[in-house]
């Protein structure tokens, strides 16, 4: 038997434990889906209540997406200090406290504040997940945990959507922000139990009595002991954030960063402002809460369904025609629909192309980056991608208080993903490789 650790976990059977910690991984994936979108689905309401302008709710709206770029630049380089259990259950706890004051705030600044301490978490959430599902995968299972923990984010964002209808209805925009911060709280525990530290983490990092936790943790996966810790690769290249705009990699970086900045910002306004706009259409926010799960439902298909037309046409081509599609239904949707049922299949059909091309982008991103800055350069495109999103919700917002009206601000908006696809074109990509996606 190997004496690495590592080894053993590539090489083995996945134990019920290994299993159940992937499992947590998709459903810690479908909270950060909710808690994403439940400003979303209560802004309707706040709007309301509050009273105010389409302005300053985009500001409201793109809070936690500012907060989400901080924790994944930030909070992923925490997880590879101090671990990815730490961090995770870290990270619930600020999710958990920023969702319970959320549904206390009492103006757009205190609950501003506390929708980027939610997005914190869940920045910091994401990419510690993602090391976890690929971490405790064995190699001939890593793929597939990768995907389903990928696809959990829109599944958490329909089953959460569907839950919060009764509120909605009701007009209680409050209950959102708890249910959200529950959940976060009964997660703690399930991680505490189930979600032992990364071995992979252990062995590299070496804190006080890494042989023994990793051991313990071995046994609890009923695979074998080691008698020592492996030998660090002392001549592994070191990665920095720098290495990405070296000579060779500058220009890979910049259009990859480019490309999901431009598609994000159509994504998540597709995300942010399809209640609040559904409901100025005539509909109820139960309705439009509704409609917010078709685009989630759309997403969760796409996602799954772009994978068999990768494996048949290659990852360039597909992205290329998800990334136009994705904008053209964006401009579709701002058509505006005269009955509920065509609103929401226009919406699941927009999320079917914008969630596609998101997983066409992280696809690409594990491709065009070399092994020694491959988790390096995703961080940053996907941090930076998500500090520039932050401007999607806002800058609809003061389109339609200028005065555009809906096809105009979605023509508008729906330019970013065929942006990105210009960006993509540009590309060399090199087919036929695979590696694992990280999380949305």
């Amino acid at each position: 038997m190997s004496n690495d650790p590592r080894q053993i976990i590539n090489d083995r059977p996945m134990s019920i434990l290994q299993i159940i910690a992937v499992a947590l991984t998709i459903g810690l994936n479908a909270l950060d889906g909710f808690d994403v979108l439940s400003i979303s689905f209560a802004s309707g309401l706040i709007s309301k209540d509050w009273e105010i302008e389409k302005a300053a709710l985009g500001i409201v709206l793109s809070m936690e997406l500012l907060g989400m770029a901080f924790g994944s630049i930030f909070l992923g380089g925490v997880a590879d200090k101090i671990g990815r259990r730490k961090t995770i259950l870290g990270c619930l706890t600020m999710m958990a406290i920023g969702m319970f004051m959320a549904a206390r705030a009492n103006g757009i600044y205190d609950l501003s504040a506390w929708r980027v301490l939610t997005g914190l978490g869940i920045g910091g959430m994401l990419a510690s997940i993602n090391a976890v599902a690929a971490e405790f995968s064995n190699l001939k299972w890593r793929s597939v945990s990768m995907a389903l923990m990928v696809i959990g984010y829109p599944v958490g964002a329909v089953i959460g959507g569907i839950v919060v209808g009764p509120y909605l209805g009701a007009g209680d925009w409050r209950s959102v922000f708890e249910l959200g911060g529950f959940v976060a709280l009964a997660y703690i525990p399930l991680v505490w139990l189930f979600i032992p530290e990364s071995i992979d983490f252990l062995a590299q990092n070496r804190p006080a009595g890494a042989l023994s936790l990793i051991n313990k943790t071995l046994g609890r996966f009923g695979h074998g002991q080691i008698e020592a810790l492996p030998a660090l690769a002392l001549d592994a290249p070191k990665s920095s954030v720098t290495d990405v705009f070296k000579p060779g990699l500058a220009r890979i970086t910049t259009l990859v960063t480019m490309a999901y900045s431009f598609h994000v910002v159509t994504f998540y306004f597709i995300l942010k402002w399809v209640p609040k706009i559904v409901t100025e259409m005539g509909f109820t926010d139960r309705e439009a809460g509704a409609v917010l799960v078709q685009a989630n439902i759309g997403g969760a298909i796409g996602g799954a369904v772009f994978g068999l037309f990768v494996k048949k046409f290659g990852l360039k081509g597909p992205t290329l025609v998800v990334l136009v599609l994705a904008s053209l239904s964006v401009m579709w949707f701002g058509r505006g629909q005269t009955d509920l049922d065509s609103v929401k299949r226009i919406v699941l059909v927009t999320g079917l192309f914008t969630n596609s091309a998101i997983v066409g982008l992280y696809s690409i991103f594990a491709l065009v980056f070399p092994t020694h800055v491959r988790a390096t350069g995703t961080g940053f495109a996907i941090g930076a991608g998500r500090g520039f999103s932050w401007l999607a919700p806002i800058l609809a917002g003061f389109l339609f208080e200028y005065g555009f009206g809906l096809q105009g601000v979605a023509i508008f908006m729906a330019m970013g993903s065929m942006l990105a696809a210009f960006t993509v074109w540009q590309l060399t990509i090199e087919e036929g490789r695979t590696a694992p996606l990280p999380a949305a």
